[in-house]
């Protein structure tokens, strides 16, 4: 049977993989993202493409310690415009950040990439679109509070399966993407490989 190991960190990806019955181990990649993004953000790569090369390189590290393995890799980039969001560094740049989101439309893109022997062999990228309203900043203020430091966990400073999906008017695109692993594709790939029964 085939090993699977899921190459992150991410407590909402561990429980999407969980609550589908995948048995499955947790090895955290060793890679440095912002070094890998530097050059990609200065050739203007756009958000997908570099959520898919962070995500390849996160299961290909693993695989090469692992390579009896099939790695999953995954990663999640937000885009405004031209502009691009990483997690934010303390409460503060969480704060401004929401604060330039809102009343806007931003795309979430979720890259999720398998690997063996120390190559990815399979790669799937999603977007999703979202719309925050024009919240107040006296709502903002009391969203922070509740959610306290949660609101540095992801990118988008947000979680929509908590008290997160009040700043938002309206969603266009799958739930698991918007969550950071676009799990049919994923699934419909470990059926065609024969991790899962088809």
């Amino acid at each position: 049977m085939t090993r699977l190991i899921l190459a992150s960190g991410s407590r909402t990806r561990r429980m999407l993989l969980d609550n589908a019955g995948l048995s499955f181990d947790v090895q955290t990649a060793d890679v440095d993202e912002r070094s890998i993004e530097a050059p990609l953000l200065e050739a203007a790569f756009p958000p997908d493409d570099i959520a898919a090369v962070l995500a390849e390189a996160k299961a290909v590290d693993v695989s090469e310690r692992y390579p009896e393995a099939l790695v999953i890799g995954a990663d999640q980039t937000l885009g405004l415009g031209d502009r691009r969001f990483n997690k934010p560094a303390d409460i503060t740049a969480a704060r401004k950040q929401l604060l330039d989101l809102r009343g806007q439309t931003h795309g979430l893109h979720s890259a999720v990439v398998c690997a063996r022997d120390g190559e990815a062999i399979w790669r799937h990228v999603s977007t999703a679109w979202l719309t925050m309203r024009d919240f107040s900043p006296e709502y903002l203020g009391h969203y922070m509070a509740e959610v306290g430091d949660r609101v540095l966990e992801s990118v988008g400073c947000y979680q929509l399966e908590g008290p997160g999906i009040q700043l938002f008017k309206e969603i266009k695109g799958d739930y698991f993407t918007i969550l950071g692993l676009p799990l049919f594709p994923l699934l419909d790939f470990l059926r065609t490989d024969g991790v899962l029964e088809a």
